[in-house]
């Protein structure tokens, strides 16, 4: 047996859940809430399926085949922060665990742990840039999509907005442990912002979509 990272991708969903529900550190909710978003995207192209080669929906064709290229682009980009979080955080426990007897060791696993931090809080951030244009695609799906399938785009902005507020999180706790203050800053700024846009899309596709049932 292999003793490299499970590529969750390539295993069944129970593998993943299983894994999550563990005692391992690792999936978490940064991982969580890029299969969230991921789940999102998913639903914002199966509503392009629904609706695009359809006479009835002839005059949005180019506009729904557009919008399933982004919405795919997007699950794709969220399958690989799925694995992506999960790695980051176990390169911050491997730095914890670095040697610290000597100064030049306590010097090299601050460096590393730093280092680790930015990444582990990278990789949610990107979770939130990635979900919030979920919940964007979604409102268009809402709008031009096959309204058969209107709870569908509907729900892909609820999981596009919980990516957001889920991922959004884990940047938060990094922060807290990160010392370089412009980072912190404007990362902090960033998702204050992408929270906003998301809640504010999420709203209104629900509008959208209670106005079609």
């Amino acid at each position: 047996m292999s003793d490299g990272p499970t590529i969750y991708a390539t295993e069944p969903l129970q593998v993943y859940l299983d894994d999550a529900a563990s005692k391992k550190p690792a999936p978490g909710g940064g991982s969580v809430s890029a299969a969230a978003g991921a789940l999102g995207a998913a639903l914002v192209s199966m509503v392009c399926n629904l609706t695009q080669g359809r006479e009835k929906f002839a005059d949005v064709e180019t506009e729904i085949v557009a919008l399933v290229e982004k919405s795919d682009a997007a699950r794709v980009k969220l399958e690989k922060l799925l694995q992506d979080d999960t790695t980051a955080y176990n390169g911050v426990i491997d730095a914890y665990k670095m040697p610290k007897e000597t100064d030049a060791e306590k010097a090299a696993r601050k460096a590393a742990v730093q280092a680790g931090l930015v990444i582990a809080a990278d990789v949610p951030l990107e979770i939130c840039r990635v979900a919030v244009e979920v919940c964007r695609l979604s409102k268009t799906a809402a709008e031009l999509g096959n309204p058969q399938a209107i709870t569908d785009a509907g729900i892909g902005a609820i999981l596009g907005e919980a990516a957001v507020v889920g991922a959004a999180l884990n940047v938060r706790i990094n922060l807290g442990s990160i010392e370089d203050c412009d980072y912190t800053i404007a990362a902090a700024a960033e998702i204050d912002k992408i929270q906003a846009e998301a809640a504010a899309l999420r709203a209104e596709v629900l509008a959208i979509t209670l106005s079609k049932l």
